[in-house]
């Protein structure tokens, strides 16, 4: 049949040669010819397509209307596209499908035979890499969207050609009102008519003033009313195509709260400032009178202790007490005050050898050892205030003691990325429903006409921690005994010297 229809060899050659899937079919749809890459792309052998119906290389359910297509085709052939507008699908001998493009053109052999050549392009990988461009552009366009800022793209000229959905909302626009047109409508003047300039200008030295770099500047909205935001712009380039895209942020709220810092720093500069004279008056014109009156007091009991009975010796015992009371609270007051605010050179502080020194200061009496159980660190921080801590902890501890043979022991562990020192003892312990009260000013768990206490100690002790980042807490059973633990950051305190404890 071949040899009936190819005169010579021309054809054969051209069709053997070439690199596309080829094939010729009658007016009857049967295949007369099939060059090689047909069978790679088909999975054929060309001796099982010649003299089949071309139908076979489509999926099933497309063979019944190609039929009345491939007739109207040959009462008036001509070169074109096959299915134009259409997405065509080839099938291969395994059933898999996949997408191709054909190209049809008329043959009329010197018999008056009409034919037709169909060339079959495999546009798998096209088709993939034009999904996979669909897809990023449908996942950018999603993004861009639902960004919470707002996103315009325009041109070197300055006209806009993409707006989000927040760019309309920030400035008041609709898309259609803001697309085509120069971005500077969105600016207040002078900016208004410097931004083409600046255009200009970039295009000319590619001077940067705002690209890759980002500023704050001022947006307009469409009801003409100003605002704050932070604008970043990028480049690219799409082709011979330059662009750039402007990510604007309004920041009017952090503006305000910028504004509303400052005046709270006043205000707390303010606040510092009248405390510091209230200390002064509190050093100066409150104990001044003060310790008049404790010399007054102490001449009274000295002089005129003849002439006091009982009751007249306990009162004046209770009024140089409560004199001295009142001093230690305003002491108390001071240090409390000062923590935080007036800020001390902060030193190595070997704290074996402060803790010590504070035992020394405070002498307990023979009936309480106090003991070190373990190596302490070397803080960094300022002395008095560490002393502080250690101090009141460690006084309350021996002040409360109720046990004839009273024990305080001091301890330190390493806790991750922290120190956790520990103040216990066996005395009278604390019930739970007191653990968050005693860390408050001027609270005391005993009465002060028995046990002396300004209720200050345990505030400062807990505001001093946490000035350093640390915590507080306590664990007690009632009659046993308490724990105070805190905490300091590693950051404040090198590694513990073995060799400094005894």
């Amino acid at each position: 049949m071949k040899e009936h229809i190819l005169e010579g060899q021309t054809l054969n050659w051209l069709l053997a040669s070439a690199t596309e899937a080829m094939l010729i079919v009658d007016r009857n749809g049967q295949i007369v010819h099939a060059n090689p890459p047909v069978d790679r792309l088909f999975g054929y052998p060309r001796s099982e397509l010649v003299g089949r119906p071309m139908e076979v290389l489509m999926p099933e359910r497309f063979r019944a209307a190609h039929i009345g297509k491939r007739v109207d085709y040959f009462a008036a052939p001509h070169a074109r596209p096959m299915g134009t507008g259409m997405e065509l699908l080839g099938r291969r001998q395994d059933g898999g499908e996949f997408p191709i493009e054909v190209s049809l053109s008329p043959l009329r052999t010197d018999r008056g035979l009409k034919l037709v050549m169909a060339t079959i392009h495999d546009i798998t990988s096209r088709k993939r890499a034009e999904e996979a461009l669909l897809e990023s552009e449908a996942r950018m366009r999603a993004i861009v969207d639902t960004a919470v800022d707002a996103i315009i793209t325009i041109d070197e000229q300055g006209v806009m050609e993409r707006v989000n959905p927040r760019a309309e909302r920030l400035f008041g626009y609709s898309g259609v009102e803001m697309i085509g047109k120069n971005v500077s409508m969105l600016m207040p003047e002078p900016f208004r008519n410097m931004h083409d300039g600046y255009l200009a200008q970039y295009r000319q030295t590619g001077e940067k003033k705002i690209i890759g770099v980002g500023r704050e500047v001022v947006g307009l909205r469409k009801d003409g009313t100003t605002f704050p935001m932070d604008l970043a712009v990028a480049e690219m380039h799409l082709g011979q195509r330059r662009m750039f895209t402007g990510v604007v942020r309004d920041i009017t709220e952090r503006k305000h709260a910028e504004e509303q810092r400052l005046r709270l720093l006043q205000e707390i500069s303010s606040a510092n400032e009248e405390l510091t004279n209230f200390a002064y008056v509190v050093s100066h014109d409150l104990k001044a009178p003060l310790r008049a009156i404790g010399s007054l007091a102490d001449w009274l009991s000295t002089d005129y202790a003849d002439k006091f009975d009982d009751e007249g010796r306990e009162h004046m015992r209770l009024l140089i007490s409560r004199v001295h009371r009142m001093s230690a609270l305003i002491d108390g007051i001071l240090q409390y005050s000062r923590v935080g605010r007036v800020k001390e050179t902060s030193v190595a502080v070997e704290l074996n050898l402060l803790v010590r020194e504070v035992i020394d200061l405070l002498a307990p009496s023979e009936n309480i050892a106090v003991t070190i159980e373990a190596p302490l660190p070397t803080v960094f921080c300022e002395r008095t205030r560490i002393q502080q801590v250690f101090q009141n902890l460690i006084s309350n501890a021996i002040k409360y003691m109720d046990k004839p043979d009273g024990q305080v022991w001091i301890n330190c562990v390493a806790k991750a990325d922290r120190w956790q020192f520990s103040v216990a003892d066996n005395g009278p312990g604390i019930e739970q429903r007191h653990f968050e009260r005693i860390f408050q000013l001027f609270q005391t768990l005993a009465p002060r006409d028995r046990v002396e206490s300004t209720g200050v100690g345990l505030a400062l002790v807990k505001k001093i921690v946490e000035m350093y980042g640390g915590e507080i807490w306590l664990e007690s059973t009632p009659g046993t005994g308490s724990t105070f633990f805190f905490t300091l950051p590693v950051g404040t305190a090198s590694k513990p010297h073995l060799e400094q404890v005894a």
